[in-house]
């Protein structure tokens, strides 16, 4: 592999860029933005609904089809988490069981007059051409009725569902309930707009973004609601013209923890847009920022364009005495569940364990050593944090395995999981969950959140070979004949976790 050399002068400016996409997109992240097949199948519109962990890269995908949007001429909008509010909406409405009313269906009707309404708003900014499209009574209807422009898509989300809950479980008698119930559920104060809005569809293109509904997210009633209504308004819209486009994206996480949306989704499966990535996928990712970095440092960008990505990190990290570039990648690789935001930290946090100590690139090996406890303790915090509220006190559990051999046979990770649903060995906070779960249960929470790994039967361990996956290599494991199970990787330094031998195959 030809080697890439690097000047000191890229050193003192390498940067990795930002775990956050929205900060990435200022600095330059459609210059060094990997356009794997999920972006390529939302861009397209074929995908419109994104699942995802925390950190996969969602919220970039949206960042970069957002900004070529503008750039074609598309109007584009943005709901950001200051956009809804779990614990607002919950404060406000009416418990679903105090009135039978729906909320399923009524989150849906109000997502999708909200959602219309903001596009009528946006594109009758410009009212003079909208009379030239047909679509004069768009801008009279926004004139007439949202004009102010003081409410926030929230306050208008809250205001159409107070419509239908007062209705719901008001005094009226049943023949005007269902009456007026079924003018709001049909949309009937902009339901003869739609045409008009197609006509004007027709030359202009319209952009809605929903992102990050794991902002705040409680599990509540109103929650699982404002989620699954808000999939199935999305399903609905992006079938009224092909110039109007709602995107959504969720955690794949608190996807399997609404039983609503998941029914409703299975007949729209051709919708979903999984993300996944590769290790050679998270290399591309990296290389391609080390090449935007050191161009950006006036380095020769044909030198840059012809190195491979191997030697892009070839030059900024060494290997090992006796290892190859493959050695120090590969243990870099296996401390994450492969979600970018994890591999741009681990290596910012080696870049910046260095300076001061390193005067050219590559940097040594001992600068990742040196930045696996800081980055290992911060993601354990996290992986926690991202699991709250289906498994509070998350991080006492991981606390048990402290100081432990991080290989464990079957039975001893089943006994250690008995102690802990029985209580045998103290935990915080976590009641409202662990004392439900038997062995098995919690063995399968812990392999699905990526703390465990499991060596499927009939792989033999080979030397310097790994024969333990995660859940982000591979799909269908039977956890069920699993003779072996290790912590992760990424974990072990925080908890101080002992080697232990290979286990023997059985």
């Amino acid at each position: 592999m030809p080697r890439l050399a690097l000047s000191p002068k890229v050193l003192d400016h390498l940067d990795f860029g930002t775990p956050s996409a929205e900060r990435d997109i200022a600095r330059g992240l459609e210059k060094c933005f990997v356009e794997s097949g999920a972006y390529q199948r939302v861009n397209s519109g074929a995908k419109t609904i994104v699942l995802g962990n925390r950190g996969s890269g969602k919220s970039a995908i949206f960042q970069m089809i957002a900004k070529r949007e503008r750039l074609a001429g598309s109007n584009v909008i943005e709901l950001s988490p200051d956009d809804y509010s779990y614990e607002l909406l919950s404060a406000t409405l009416v418990a679903e069981r105090k009135g039978s009313w729906a909320k399923h269906g009524a989150y849906a009707a109000a997502w999708k007059y909200l959602i219309y309404v903001l596009v009528m708003k946006e594109i009758a900014k410009k009212g003079m051409r909208l009379t030239k499209n047909g679509g004069a009574d768009i801008h009279r209807y926004i004139r007439d009725n949202h004009a102010t422009g003081n409410l926030g898509p929230l306050t208008l989300l809250v205001s159409y569902l107070k419509r239908l809950e007062g209705i719901k479980i008001g005094p009226l008698e049943a023949g005007l309930r269902t009456r007026e119930l079924d003018r709001l559920y049909k949309l009937e104060e902009i339901h003869d707009l739609l045409p008009s809005l197609k006509n004007v569809l027709d030359k202009r293109r319209v952009v809605v973004f929903v992102d990050e509904l794991d902002r705040g997210w409680d599990s509540s009633e109103d929650a699982k609601s404002f989620v699954a209504g808000l999939f199935q308004a999305c399903v609905s819209i992006n079938a009224l013209h092909p110039n109007l486009r709602v995107y959504v994206s969720l955690r794949q996480e608190l996807y399997d923890d609404i039983p609503a949306l998941y029914d409703d989704m299975q007949k729209h499966r051709d919708l979903l847009e999984r993300i996944q990535w590769s290790e050679e996928s998270l290399l591309e990712l990296i290389a391609k920022r080390i090449r935007y970095s050191a161009q950006e440092q006036g380095y020769d960008g044909d030198v840059l364009q012809r190195a491979t990505d191997p030697a892009c990190w070839a030059g900024v990290f060494a290997s090992p005495p006796g290892g190859s570039w493959e050695t120090t990648f590969r243990y870099t690789i296996e401390r994450t569940l492969y979600r970018p935001r994890e591999i741009i930290q681990f290596c910012t946090d080696a870049l910046e364990s260095a300076r001061g100590r390193a005067k050219k690139l590559p940097l040594p090996f001992a600068a990742i050593a040196r930045a696996e406890h800081t980055y290992s303790a911060e993601r354990a915090r996290d992986i926690a944090a991202e699991y709250r509220y289906q498994y509070p006190g998350l991080l006492s559990v991981f606390e048990v395995f402290r100081g432990r051999r991080h290989t464990m046979t079957r039975d001893e990770l089943e006994l250690l999981c008995l102690e802990l649903a029985t209580g045998d060995i103290p935990t915080r906070d976590t009641f409202p969950w662990l004392p439900h779960c038997d062995p098995d249960a919690l063995i399968e929470i812990l392999y699905q959140m990526g703390f465990l790994i499991a060596q499927p039967l009939g792989d033999s361990v080979r030397p310097g070979e790994s024969a333990f996956y995660g859940v982000h290599q591979v799909h269908q494991i039977n956890l069920a004949a699993v003779p072996h199970f290790q912590v992760h990787p990424m974990f072990r330094n925080y908890l101080g976790m002992e080697e232990a031998p290979a286990p023997a195959h059985t």
